[in-house]
């Protein structure tokens, strides 16, 4: 376990890296950090889906910069408080899921199953895959299977 940094409180590239403090707990911070990240899809989750998407686009590419900065200041490749690669996972698991309780508290735990085992080929990018999009594509590979899942589910329902 990582301990957080006071510096999450003092430098806004940290406290948005640290998904808005959500990833100081200390224990689990991706699945709190996943947590934090339901509100904003209840938030997002009528816009139409070009819209959606191009939002998880540029929290992805902003990710990229916000991951690899704080993990360049901290000295530390991924810090386990680093959620905000969590954040955009989870966003594209509920890409095109009409919002309910039941589908968002399933795409967390689809989402936080496959960003935990981290099925191939999400092990071998999160070993090999550095700086930022490193911390960051994992876990866009795992809401792509999970957003596969839900899809699938719901499309077998």
């Amino acid at each position: 376990m990582n301990r957080a940094p006071k510096s999450v409180w003092r430098r806004p590239t940290h406290f948005f890296a640290f998904g808005l403090g959500s990833g100081t707990v200390p224990w689990a911070p991706g699945t709190f950090g996943t947590l934090a990240a339901i509100p904003f899809y209840w938030m997002m989750a009528e816009l139409p889906l070009g819209w959606y998407l191009s939002i998880c686009f540029v929290a992805f590419v902003i990710g990229v910069w916000l991951c690899d900065k704080t993990s360049h200041d901290l000295g530390v490749h991924d810090h386990s408080g680093i959620v905000w690669d969590e954040f955009v996972g989870y966003w594209l698991t509920m890409a095109a899921v009409p919002f309910s309780w039941e589908a968002a508290l399933w795409g967390f735990i689809v989402f936080r199953i496959f960003d935990v085992f981290k099925p191939w080929p999400i092990r071998w990018a999160d070993r090999r895959v550095a700086g930022g999009f490193g911390i960051m594509i994992d876990d866009v590979m795992a809401g792509a299977y999970a957003w596969s899942t839900m899809h699938l589910w719901f499309w077998l329902h």
